[in-house]
């Protein structure tokens, strides 16, 4: 073949290239109007093999990124991977096809911590980068490589993401010695397939999804792993070069006996002066409560939490009186210190590891350190667990803190026992609001005095809010807390109540609303719906698949109390509705009573989660609801 030849040869075969990818992209910026991007592939192939006994895990990685609009080349130009010391990466590259297809090649990398909110392991980094020369029909690539030096934390795989994924492939590669466990999770499993292949003494798994929808977060919904399509996978045993079976992560026994490597060795004896701390703190303490709640107070306000974590470091706490001379430590190191705190002090105390809510696995489920991502305290009071979490500064001795709610706990009884219990949902008649206004009418205005009563998690939750609030900030939120009735509402005066119980906060103020009432003849007109909560929170389903979290349970009541004016009457009091289904409801009632008119509103909450399947029932109280805030009260001038 002459090089002439070749050069047309060549000429023809990138104009047939060029010709089928434009066609690609017209057709992809046909298939999702209005997105920037979509990923065009997403491939990730683990290899496992064992090697002096113990697994060993590498992974690549390859993306390509087709970008369909002008405005793609902001920020979906920003792209990177995470990487970390358990998580080692050994090569990576990236680059942009054009359109017309020039390759360019990414040079400038940059390195970063990415520190999370809730640490527990890891030293996480991220390496980011720019795709170059990005414009509608160019494909961005990145490809990497990993070793994966802890085999017992290896990452869940994401099929979707925040755009359109058109093809998502998942391998796993392990000698057929060695049985490899797997959960499929999420809204889209539909979506993935399966195949299995075994040759030449290697076992490969294949799971492939195509098609999936973009992820798109609502502002309410719980944390991805919640909804989002992910496979997890984990090394349930295998045989070792000896011919020995290894049981790696079969059963929770296995994940426990991990686990406890972590603690045996550290908290031998209290030193003198955490001695000196606890004896001070028992001082004239009669009851194992009253130790246990001295104790527990002491290390949520004397002990600053700090999430500092790297390689192992965020698997075993350290010992408690070097936390205890450093008064700062992150939520191993503050466990550590309340367990041999509460020992020293002559209560059984255990070391407990917990996930937060964020995540939704169980160790029932999946017996892997994935489950958890926090460690706390458990102690036993007579026939019940309390569950000590000394993160929270301001979280009420015998309730769990708002963030471990009904979740599984691991709680390390001795070298070989443990025991998993389910943290209890305090109920909703524990967090309760009670809001009250009494209306003053007269013809200069409508003015009034409000009261708020927090208690439970409304109480310690504001209190934890308020005291990282300066004064500017305080007064701002105290002012979105008593807002009502219009935009014209102006708060005179406020005062927040005695701040010693975590439990209980009262907020009182003083107000003025200028033209809400009409006066009208010798009639006034007033509508007492101060507060129209629910306005525009139709839940879009069946669109919407993800579902909807909520802090806690909870009751509140809205009081609005209106004295009726000497020499007025309202001779029709408005009938009020409740309305309840299987999901929720409300009541809207009317009372006169000794010269005052009482509207009343109550609205329960008993779902830490709702799903989807549970949607219409929501909207259809909001349908009941909605005509009730047009409610208007006349009063009228005695004859």
């Amino acid at each position: 073949m002459t090089p002439h030849f070749r050069i047309i040869l060549w000429t023809i075969s990138a104009g047939l290239c060029l010709q089928a990818r434009a066609q690609t992209i017209a057709e992809l910026q046909s298939k999702y109007p209005g997105e920037q991007a979509v990923l065009l592939d997403h491939t990730m192939h683990y290899t496992i093999t064992v090697k002096d006994g113990q697994p060993v895990v590498q992974s690549r990685e390859s993306q390509r990124l087709a970008y369909l609009s002008v405005q793609s080349g902001g920020e979906i130009s920003k792209y990177g991977f995470y990487h970390s010391g358990f998580h080692e990466v050994q090569q990576y590259s990236a680059y942009t096809l054009t359109a017309d297809a020039k390759k360019i090649k990414v040079t400038d990398f940059k390195t970063t911590d990415s520190k999370s909110n809730g640490i527990f392991y890891d030293d996480v980094k991220e390496t980011s980068f720019d795709f170059p020369s990005v414009a509608p029909g160019s494909i961005g690539t990145l490809e990497t490589s990993m070793i994966h030096k802890n085999p017992h934390v290896l990452s869940p795989f994401y099929f979707g993401r925040l755009i359109p994924v058109v093809h998502s492939e998942l391998r796993l590669t392990f000698p057929k010695t060695m049985s490899i466990r797997y959960v499929l999770r999420g809204i889209d499993t539909a979506h993935v397939t399966f195949k299995e292949e075994t040759r030449h003494g290697e076992t490969t798994y294949t799971f492939e999804a195509k098609d999936l929808p973009d992820e798109k977060p609502y502002e309410d919904a719980p944390g991805r792993p919640w909804y989002a399509t992910q496979l997890i996978f984990y090394i349930e045993k295998y045989v070792d070069e000896q011919g020995m079976t290894v049981n790696y992560l079969s059963t929770t026994d296995n994940l426990y006996h991990l686990y406890s490597g972590y603690i045996k060795d550290i908290n031998k004896e209290a030193g003198p002066d955490l001695r000196r701390i606890v004896d001070s703190l028992c001082k004239g303490a009669i009851t194992q409560e009253e130790k246990a709640r001295s104790i527990y107070s002491w290390v949520q306000h004397q002990i600053k939490y700090i999430a500092f974590e790297q390689g192992m470091e965020g698997f075993i706490p350290r010992d408690a009186n070097l936390v205890c001379s450093r008064r700062f430590g992150d939520c191993k190191d503050m466990s550590s210190i309340l367990t041999l705190m509460l020992r020293t002090a002559g209560i059984k105390a255990w070391y407990t590891w917990i996930g937060t809510r964020d995540l939704p696995y169980t160790y029932s489920e999946i017996p892997l350190p994935l489950v958890d991502n926090h460690m706390i305290v458990t102690i036993r009071l007579g026939d019940r667990y309390i569950f000590l979490d000394g993160t929270d500064p301001y979280c009420v001795f015998g309730m769990p803190s708002i963030a471990i709610q009904d979740k599984q706990a691991l709680i390390a009884i001795d070298d070989s026992t443990y025991k998993i219990v389910t943290v209890p949902t305090p109920e909703k008649t524990v967090n309760q609001l009670v809001d009250t206004t009494i209306l003053d009418l007269s013809l200069t205005g409508l003015k009034g005095r409000i009261s708020i009563n927090y208690s439970g998690y409304y109480a310690s939750s504001l209190q934890d809010y308020l005291s990282y609030s300066d004064t500017r900030e305080t007064e701002d939120i105290i002012k979105a807390r008593l807002r009502r009735g219009s935009d014209k509402f102006n708060l005179d005066s406020f005062k927040i109540g005695d701040k010693k119980d975590n439990s209980h906060l009262r907020i009182t103020g003083s107000f003025t609303l200028p033209d809400y009432a009409q006066h009208l003849g010798s009639s006034w007109f007033l509508n007492m719906n101060l507060f129209k909560f629910y306005v525009n929170e139709e839940i879009d389903y069946p669109k919407r698949k993800m579902p909807i979290e909520f802090h806690f349970l909870s009751q509140r009541k809205y009081v609005v109390i209106l004295p009726i004016p000497a020499g007025y009457e309202i001779p029709d009091v408005p009938a009020g509705k409740t309305y309840q289904n299987a999901v929720w409801g409300f009541s809207m009632q009317y009372e006169k009573k000794d010269r005052q008119l009482i509207f009343t509103q109550e609205f329960d909450n008993d779902h830490l989660l709702l799903q989807p399947d549970q949607f219409s029932d929501w909207n259809k109280v909001l349908e009941n609801l909605y005509p009730q805030y047009h409610t208007t009260v006349s009063i009228e001038k005695k004859p």
